[in-house]
């Protein structure tokens, strides 16, 4: 028997991606502390502009009674919110290797 602990249905998992990964080409690089910093900073960014987004979406809603005109508050917040989400999401993307 060998003295290797057993490995957890994950690991397994993750070792099996890998060499999927690795039998198709595909490299993975590390990430970079520059990287990885920049990355830190845009989601920081992007998560004090939801943040604002949404206590601005409240204060609108608070005082707002027509329900014709609370939805269409709620549409304009989501659409904002995803344009703020897909925004992010591209720059990390372009941040990484």
């Amino acid at each position: 028997m060998t003295d290797k602990p057993l490995k957890s249905s994950l690991e397994l998992a993750m070792e099996r991606l890998a060499k999927k990964d690795a039998d198709a080409g595909i490299e993975s690089k590390p990430l970079t502390d520059a990287q990885r910093a920049a990355i830190a900073e845009v989601r920081s960014f992007y998560g004090a502009k939801i943040a604002e987004l949404e206590v601005l979406h409240q204060s609108k809603i608070n005082s707002t009674f027509d329900p014709a005109e609370r939805e269409t508050l709620d549409q304009q917040y989501r659409r904002e919110r995803e344009h703020l989400t897909t925004a992010r999401d591209n720059k990390v993307a372009g941040l990484r290797p």
